[in-house]
């Protein structure tokens, strides 16, 4: 069995409950997923399953869009309502300073990676620094913020649709942006609402995974249109045995397809981009 199911993870699980339970479902082990949505938030989780794991990583490298809603005049060590409460305070915020805030990440810049994240440091998660009360210095990533908007405002708390690059984190991005506002806030609610090609009006619940009800994208269905080139039988015996081959397609990365499925992905691997080597195979 391979392919990729799109399931729209519940609140309360880690993402690797989910790849567990799918797991125990299709009786298999090889599966992966693409992109750890954390208990508190919901969505999209993109599940690849027996040949398609080698999916995992250009799955994982797609944009995402979030819709994240921020509870006002709170603070927790966690940026998120699961921490430990360091402060509370009351906070106003105008519409229009809000939206000015928001659109001023639009475009990269350098976030700090939260200290509750799997992300190491010296061998080690940052989370279990924290866990253990010892101070790190915290990396920092450029990240892209390609689209913001402001979906709803109350005293209580604000609501915003973001689309961001792979790596970045909301919990940060909205301690940045409470920063620039000069007030305190954390994340009470997330949803991953795409993934790449993927969107959670098309995804399926674990139950309905465990009834059968639900559909498998193949390999195909995932890379068709990314730079797809359909070979001849000559050029097929020479990409099965995973031969370099010259790069008449301008492209740093072609997806090849012989009798109308993905057998390979080849890449450029020399300095004038000339020639092509395996990069993924499915045969």
């Amino acid at each position: 069995m391979d392919g990729v199911i799109l399931i729209n993870k519940p609140k309360g699980i880690t993402s690797r409950d989910v790849v567990n339970e799918v797991c125990k479902i299709l009786k298999t082990k090889k599966v992966g997923h693409t992109g750890t949505l954390d208990p508190i938030a919901s969505g999209v989780l993109v599940v690849c399953v027996g040949k398609a794991t080698k999916l995992v990583d250009i799955i994982t490298s797609a944009n995402k869009e979030y819709v994240s809603t921020v509870k006002l005049g709170l603070l927790t060590d966690t940026l998120d309502l699961d921490g430990e409460v360091l402060k509370k305070e009351k906070v106003t915020i105008r519409k229009e300073e809000l939206i000015n805030v928001l659109n001023s990440f639009l475009g990269k810049y350098e976030q700090e990676v939260p200290i509750y994240s799997a992300v190491k440091v010296n061998g080690k998660k940052l989370y279990e620094y924290a866990r253990e009360g010892k101070k790190v210095n915290l990396p920092k990533r450029m990240v892209e913020i390609k689209k913001i908007e402001l979906i709803n405002l109350t005293d209580e708390e604000y609501k915003f649709k973001v689309l961001v690059s792979k790596g970045t984190y909301i919990r940060s991005l909205i301690c940045d942006i409470n920063r620039k506002l000069n007030v305190i806030g954390v994340m009470s609610d997330l949803v991953r609402t795409k993934q790449g090609i993927f969107n959670i009006d098309d995804a399926y619940t674990l139950e309905d995974i465990k009834t059968g009800n639900y559909k498998m994208y193949t390999i195909t269905d995932v890379l068709k249109n990314d730079n797809c080139v359909v070979i001849n039988d000559k050029l097929f015996n020479s990409i099965k045995n995973g031969c370099i081959i010259d790069n008449i397609y301008g492209k740093e990365v072609v997806t090849f397809i012989y009798d109308n499925e993905v057998v390979s992905i080849y890449k450029t691997y020399d300095k004038d981009k000339t020639k092509l080597k395996p990069f993924k195979m499915f045969i």
